[in-house]
């Protein structure tokens, strides 16, 4: 089964399908991601009592080989349509049975969680992660157990301080779960935006102010060769910046260390005429026992942001996707 080949210049479905989170439970894959109608970069507001058919605000997807994929239908309850008009960046973790989602809703943004007995959903909103009005703008949250146990959640959030080298804009930060659907308060910064590559827009205005705002967000944790791995994004997601670098750690605690991405993000950035924007990744092993990349990519119309699935190889200078060492070599 050549996945990587298959899958590596073209979207896994057609669908709208941003900042995709692939996880396997029993024989089956399933992706949940941000949807057409809970994106912001979409003309229109999502409103449930006029859904355009498709345009999910976050769709499940399925697949039983990992090449097809159908969309199984929104993952949250309707009920939780009524927190906000914009659903970003949902991840799942599965923990005594139960399967919890892990989502921000906006325009706000704040981190919140959902529950179902099944993966495949209707996921039913538990409630808030972090009180709003105590982080502001939380987004990307991406659960990851450690190998005593512990579970800790990374997300990405603003930080309006800087100097030293270090920007303002949005960044990644961790903290303990106390149990799946709490937090410990003991929030830690894993990376602050330093490098010119990261710059989201020159002369933003945001909180009453004028910035030249960087952001790195969607951060992966992968736990490889007895070291941690934060696979993020950095730049704009909206254009062709956009692109998928990391930082390493000792303990999973930090501290972390991104020397070498000073230029431009190391993993996966923008091919032209192959790829435009990618970003947003996850890490899932498919049924050939290979790790993969699931991120989005512009359409050529840049009209939707859609998944793909990529070999994710580790090498000498660090984890690359596999179109994206090929392109190095080309």
């Amino acid at each position: 089964m050549d996945i990587t080949t298959r899958r590596r210049q073209e979207p896994v479905w057609e669908g709208y399908c941003a900042d995709p989170f692939v996880f396997r439970a029993g024989d089956a894959w399933y992706a949940v991601g941000t949807g057409a109608g809970g994106a912001s970069d979409q003309d229109h507001a999502y409103d449930a009592r006029a859904a355009v058919p498709g345009e999910y605000v976050m769709p499940l997807l399925r697949s039983d080989d990992f090449i097809r994929w159908e969309p199984v239908g929104e993952a949250l309850e309707p009920a939780a349509l009524r927190l906000g008009s914009e659903f970003w960046a949902p991840s799942v973790a599965e923990h005594d049975g139960r399967f919890y989602l892990y989502y921000s809703v906006g325009p706000g943004h704040q981190l919140r969680v959902a529950i179902s007995a099944r993966p495949e959903g209707p996921y039913r909103d538990h409630g808030p992660l972090i009180e709003p009005g105590l982080v502001t703008f939380a987004i990307d949250s991406h659960p990851f157990r450690d190998v005593d146990g512990t579970w800790w959640l990374f997300y990405a959030r603003d930080f309006l301080d800087h100097g030293d080298g270090i920007h303002p804009g949005t960044a990644m930060a961790m903290d303990r779960l106390v149990d799946m659907t709490r937090l410990a308060r003991e929030e830690r910064t894993v990376l602050r935006a330093r490098h010119p590559w990261t710059l989201f827009k020159a002369d933003r205005e945001m909180y009453g102010k004028r910035w030249d705002w960087h952001t790195i967000e969607g951060p992966c944790i992968v736990h490889h060769d007895g070291r941690y791995w934060c696979l993020f994004s950095g730049a704009c997601y909206g254009n062709d910046s956009y692109g998928v670098d990391y930082c390493v750690a000792d303990r999973i605690t930090g501290p972390w260390c991104d020397v070498g991405g000073e230029r431009e993000p190391r993993v996966l950035r923008t091919i032209p005429g192959r790829l435009i924007g990618p970003g947003h990744n996850s890490v899932v092993t498919g049924p050939d026992g290979h790790e993969y990349l699931a991120f989005h990519a512009w359409n050529e119309a840049g009209t939707k942001r859609q998944m793909h699935l990529d070999r994710l190889l580790w090498t000498p200078d660090g984890p690359r996707a596999a179109v994206m060492a090929d392109a190095e070599t080309t």
